[in-house]
């Protein structure tokens, strides 16, 4: 390899680099002009959406531009279902609570349901919103579609947990990088392993 080939091999790493801090940085301001709790759900979605369009080959974007475009346009359908999970998830931890608390009183049986409810909840979590990044569809097969494909493709699924999971690790141990790469390494592994899937149901569907 001569200098010129080290020098455009370096500058492509930097320029993915910078890519990926400039959606990080994004994510963070626009969740802000949302309050925090009107902006994290479209900022999320619309951080899935860039990565997305990343995956399928489109690397040339306005990252900003598309960024804002998706953040407008589905700002109300992903604060629906974001705080519809939020609020889901709310009512899991409380009954979380109460098994807790009265572990000694209750059958085998109740706090069984209740793991097995939080699994399939977990997994709604995790490919919602990708599928809500890619697909048009109703509410009701949203879920459904994330439960099935969830459960068929569980390798995927672990993948995606294990990024979430080591986004946040690495982010508590070197909360420096939270700005600048956080948000964005979570948002783009989840949306590759999501892409895996999607595309062979697409080539189905073709």
């Amino acid at each position: 390899m001569n200098g010129s080939q080290i020098v455009l091999s370096l500058d492509r790493v930097l320029r993915w680099i910078v890519q990926i801090a400039a959606i990080n940085l994004l994510w963070f301001y626009y969740t802000l002009i949302g309050l925090c709790i009107g902006g994290v759900f479209p900022a999320t979605l619309a951080a899935l959406g860039v990565s997305r369009k990343w995956i399928m080959g489109n690397t040339d974007i306005n990252i900003r531009k598309t960024f804002k475009q998706i953040y407008r346009e589905e700002f109300l359908r992903s604060n629906l279902m974001g705080w519809f999970l939020t609020i889901i998830g709310g009512i899991l931890y409380l009954n979380y609570l109460a098994i807790r608390n009265a572990s000694e009183e209750l059958l085998f049986v109740i706090p069984f349901a209740f793991y097995f409810i939080l699994f399939f909840y977990i997994i709604v979590v995790l490919w919602v919103f990708p599928l809500l990044a890619h697909y048009q569809t109703t509410w009701f097969a949203y879920i459904r579609h994330a439960i099935i494909i969830g459960l068929t493709n569980m390798h995927y699924t672990l993948a995606s947990g294990l990024v979430l999971f080591s986004v946040v690790y690495f982010s508590l141990d070197f909360p420096g990088l939270i700005p600048f790469f956080s948000v964005s390494l979570a948002t783009i592994g989840c949306m590759w392993f999501s892409m895996q899937t999607f595309r062979q149901l697409d080539e189905r569907t073709n």
